[in-house]
């Protein structure tokens, strides 16, 4: 095989590449590593901006795969109209959901039991004690029942829950239990005390969380975002938060990042992390074991892994 491989890491210091390409590096740099129409092969940037992982889309005529480092294609899917016929974009499903996973519990927890009120004090000296709820006998709503969301239910497990309700955008069965359709949402918010949105970023769940969603969860139930900021209409979540009803977690937000003076930042009742669901020391090794596994696919023309969807293929639309 031909072609230039652009990695957004040394090749040097991945072990187990194949040989036949040419590696080569970029990050989002000015300035590209070669002729983006000799790459066959890009590797997104992670945790940059959708204009730099974009950018060198129009020039790549000749690539067969873009390999994304994140679990959502949302960032660079805007880019593909660039592109010919048969490029198959594929995401990093395997890389983040125990990141991700062990961040969700991170906050529903902190959130539950006042973590961040027990760091104030701290700073402070004040000794504030007191009862604060459980998780335990808790009732949780899973929206968006991925590889994200079946590995959160995994480490829920041993907290011993009320109940788990689980939703996608189909409807089917699991192991653990039914996976109901969006559809279904109304009857199922009233009864869940926390509620984690684990989906992708589409049409069909921009703004998902608008202010008849947010009317109806329970009082006094925890929202948790580790999806995408604007699966949230933070003036709808914002309003809410104002009077108490409902609280909220949130490693995503919109606007991201979040601008000084912005009153999500102050509203009461939320904890936001700066958009960490994924980027931990678990990330590179397991980045590194998903693009030997796939350019070794693609170098010996075996079928590639997490192919979300193909340019021209209007069956993926």
């Amino acid at each position: 095989m031909t072609g230039d491989v652009w990695l957004p890491f040394r090749a040097d210091d991945i072990e187990g590449l194949p040989e036949g390409p040419d590696y080569r590096f970029w990050d989002g740099d000015e300035e590209f590593p070669g002729d983006p129409g000799e790459c066959v092969f890009y590797v997104v940037p992670y945790m940059k901006a959708p204009a730099i992982s974009q950018r060198p889309l129009p020039g790549m005529t000749s690539v067969q795969v873009v390999q994304t480092l994140s679990a959502g294609i949302d960032h660079v899917e805007p880019g593909l109209k660039h592109l010919p016929s048969g490029v198959r974009l594929c995401n990093a499903r395997g890389v983040h959901e125990a990141s991700t996973a062990e961040l969700t519990l991170t906050l529903i927890l902190a959130s539950l039991r006042g973590v961040p009120d027990f760091v104030r004090g701290q700073e402070r000296e004040e000794w504030r004690s007191g009862f604060r709820p459980a998780l335990a006998d808790k009732s949780v709503l899973i929206v968006g029942y991925g590889s994200i969301g079946a590995a959160i239910e995994d480490r829920l497990a041993p907290f011993e829950l009320a109940r788990v309700a689980r939703v996608a955008r189909s409807e089917r069965t699991t192991a653990r239990g039914p996976v109901h359709p969006l559809t279904e949402l109304p009857s199922l918010l009233p009864e869940a005390d926390v509620v984690i949105l684990a989906t992708p970023l589409t049409e069909a769940t921009r703004g998902l969380v608008n202010a008849d969603f947010l009317a109806h969860m329970k009082d006094g139930a925890l929202l948790v975002n580790v999806a995408r900021g604007p699966v949230v209409d933070t003036k709808a979540l914002l309003a809410e938060l104002e009077t108490g009803r409902v609280t909220a977690a949130l490693d995503v937000t919109d606007p991201e990042p979040l601008p000084k003076g912005h009153p999500l930042w102050h509203a009461p009742g939320v904890l936001i992390s700066p958009h960490v669901g994924g980027p931990t020391s678990a990330f590179l090794p397991r980045a590194h074991r998903l693009l030997v596994d796939q350019l070794n696919r693609f170098v010996n023309q075996r079928p590639l892994r997490n192919v979300v969807l193909t340019t021209g293929d209007t069956t993926d639309a």
